[in-house]
């Protein structure tokens, strides 16, 4: 491994530590390189800001695990982003809380993005406004994932995942219901 990657992981494993004890805005540069013993010129070195190093340690751990994955369905993959954050609750909590200019939660949004329209290309039946559908689910979800995460006690994420499908499913039951309805009505 190399210098550069040893020092990153120090300073994420230190961001992480912090993030367990205090809310991310409380937590400076100052306490990230004084909790692993290196010093701010290497933080500068490695990132532009304590954002940046929460979105590389998102990306990371998560991102460059998942490439490598041929998931069947968006279920699959919407399980394997839930059983992530609830390993590291706590550290993504914090980070949800984060809002503004290279939040979190909007890096979380655009690497969402690509694979939440892969999986609407599969079962949208218009190619019209694609992007509104996009944003909508990704939204969606984001807005689940986060509510959940901070459920106490926190759900296992397959019994997350088994509600989101039973209420996605069950009002996918209901529109198609009302749809034939109304096609039926004179």
């Amino acid at each position: 491994m190399s210098d550069s990657i040893i020092t990153k992981k120090a300073l994420a494993s230190s961001m992480k530590s912090l993030m367990g004890k205090m809310p991310f805005s409380k937590i400076s540069v100052g306490h990230i390189c004084t909790e692993c013993d290196l010093n701010r010129k290497s933080f500068y070195y490695h990132f532009k800001d304590k954002y940046d190093l929460v979105n590389w340690i998102y990306y990371t751990e998560f991102i460059e695990t998942i490439q490598t994955q041929h998931y069947q369905d968006g279920w699959f993959f919407l399980n394997d982003i839930c059983s992530y954050f609830y390993e590291n609750r706590t550290f993504y909590i914090n980070a949800f809380e984060v809002s503004g200019q290279n939040s979190f939660q909007d890096y979380f949004r655009a690497v969402l993005h690509p694979f939440i329209l892969n999986y609407l290309k599969e079962i949208l039946t218009t190619d019209e406004n694609p992007e509104f559908f996009e944003v909508f689910f990704t939204d969606a979800f984001i807005v689940a994932i986060e509510r959940w995460l901070k459920e106490n006690p926190c759900r296992p994420p397959d019994d997350f995942i088994k509600l989101l499908k039973t209420s996605v499913g069950s009002l996918a039951k209901k529109i198609i219901s009302e749809m034939n309805e109304d096609h039926s009505s004179p």
